[in-house]
């Protein structure tokens, strides 16, 4: 297990202000800290998990509850009074997401979902894949743009993916593969704004270029926009997955697919339920859907949690994307350049980084492993264990990013496969089988990721923590799990 060490990392905000003077115009935050986020010092916390949840600002809270105390609410589908006090407040929440991203109207609406993935979901069962379709995806996205490959290989679609350089974690001639299947039905293409793996921030040119060719374009814009703004007047991706709490922490189980009219057009909704009909018979055996987004909000929209969004929005506007951004950025840059000065007594580095060594086209999320001297693993649940009695909260594992994670811990396609086998025993699949199978090959790393009220204390605190594993020996007892 790991030491601690007395703070050494502190010290040297003073030199980093010099170095980042920009660093001091970015001080709304840390009074914005002060009073929305207390119980972070309050309670001695270093969260750097914001790529995996946002937090909430205590008066996004404290303005929900004075909401739901002073009015009556009642199921948007219906024209009593309580009812159209909700319907007012979810549209008013639809037109600020719009305006926020500055997406016209007239071309882009929005469509609520429990979160990204059910926004994900929505769009892979409705997609017009068949077996003249072509579905092309990067290596480097989360499990829930992966999942759509299913909907596509049901119908017999042609599926490409696009690999990653195993170093920069980037794709760097992206063109050719457009062209890899001839077929002439619908394409889709997608790809993250960024990485929710190693940061990497994907050219947003690659939107036009893939719609030169043919393709719908799906941009999951939600690890990008929670420090990044996305400005939907000058791209024009054709469906953006978001997800409200990655953003500004609350509500939970609050998303968006933000979908290009002409593009929503194309989809065809496999089944139909309350909310997105405008008749249904039984006895003449027919159904009409409803418009636009309507056709796609299933059930009962969540319309107590909604007017959160209009607020939430208004908190990032009244901080500044562009403060976001830029604090976020300067953090990145000190954190590594001093995660690649960490070095063992006998010159061996310390952490092994996954993806781009500085702030060019990248985000404020790091993914690594750590090396004992002699450039053995720290296995990623020892690191996180260690962390957790730290009070720091970091994220281990795969990320549900499986592509970015074979690709940085260059696992083989043989490999895997064959591990899969061997663990496989009729319909049981064996997860402790297939660990010891894949052997030393590291399985997962470490994430830390920077967000909305990060500080410069916070990054001092974690690399003061990783400095306890110089000179430590991996702890055999901790097994390299698998993602």
């Amino acid at each position: 297990m790991a030491t601690a060490v007395t703070s050494s990392y502190l010290h040297a905000f003073d030199t980093f202000v010099i170095d980042n003077p920009a660093y001091e115009k970015t001080g709304v935050i840390d009074d914005m800290r002060a009073d929305d986020f207390a119980r972070l010092d309050g309670q001695g916390h270093t969260y750097l998990d914001y790529t995996g949840g946002g937090l909430y600002a205590v008066s996004l809270v404290e303005r929900h509850i004075n909401l739901l105390k002073d009015n009556i609410f009642g199921n948007p589908h219906s024209q009593n009074p309580a009812s159209l006090a909700s319907t007012e407040l979810v549209e008013k929440a639809r037109a600020d997401v719009l305006r926020f991203f500055n997406a016209d109207p007239a071309e882009y609406l929005v469509i609520f979902t429990a979160n990204a993935s059910g926004a994900l979901k929505l769009l892979g069962e409705s997609y017009p894949f068949g077996v003249d379709s072509h579905f092309l995806i990067v290596a480097d996205n989360h499990n829930s743009v992966h999942g759509i490959r299913e909907f596509a290989r049901r119908r017999g679609s042609c599926i490409t993916y696009v690999p990653l350089d195993p170093i920069s974690l980037r794709t760097y001639d992206i063109e050719p593969y457009f062209d890899r299947c001839r077929e002439a039905g619908t394409k889709l293409f997608a790809f993250p704004a960024q990485s929710n793996f190693s940061g990497v921030q994907h050219p947003l040119a690659w939107i036009e270029l893939a719609r030169s060719h043919g393709f719908d374009v799906l941009l999951d814009a939600a690890a990008f926009v929670p420090t990044n703004q996305l400005d939907l007047g000058q791209i024009k991706p054709d469906f953006v997955p978001v997800s409200f709490y990655k953003m500004f922490g609350y509500p939970t189980g609050v998303g968006a697919l933000i979908a290009r009219k002409d593009a929503l057009s194309k989809l065809e909704r496999p089944w139909f339920a309350g909310g997105t009909v405008q008749i249904v018979s039984t006895k003449a055996d027919l159904h009409i859907m409803a418009d636009e987004n309507e056709a796609f909000e299933e059930g009962t929209v969540n319309y107590l949690n909604l007017p959160t969004i209009s607020h939430g929005l208004a908190y990032l506007q009244q901080v500044g994307m562009e403060t976001i951004h830029d604090r976020v950025t300067m953090l990145t840059g000190y954190l590594l350049a001093e995660l690649d000065k960490l070095r063992h007594s006998n010159g061996k580095p310390l952490a092994a980084l996954y993806g781009p060594k500085d702030t060019t086209l990248r985000g404020g999320t790091l993914a690594f492993n750590l090396l004992d001297p002699s450039g053995v693993f720290f296995p990623y649940r020892q690191v996180e264990a260690d962390a957790n009695t730290a009070n720091i909260s970091i994220r281990a594992g795969c990320f549900c990013n499986p592509g970015a994670g074979e690709y940085s811990l260059t696992h083989v396609a043989e490999d895997v496969r064959r591990c899969v086998e061997q663990s496989t025993h009729g319909d049981a699949f064996d997860l402790d089988a297939y660990r010891d199978c894949m052997g030393d090959t590291a399985t997962g790393a470490v994430r830390v990721s920077l967000g909305l009220v990060s500080s410069f204390q916070d990054v001092a605190g974690l690399l003061d923590f990783l400095l306890t594993f110089v000179d430590q020996e991996a702890d055999e007892r901790y097994a390299m799990l698998g993602c």
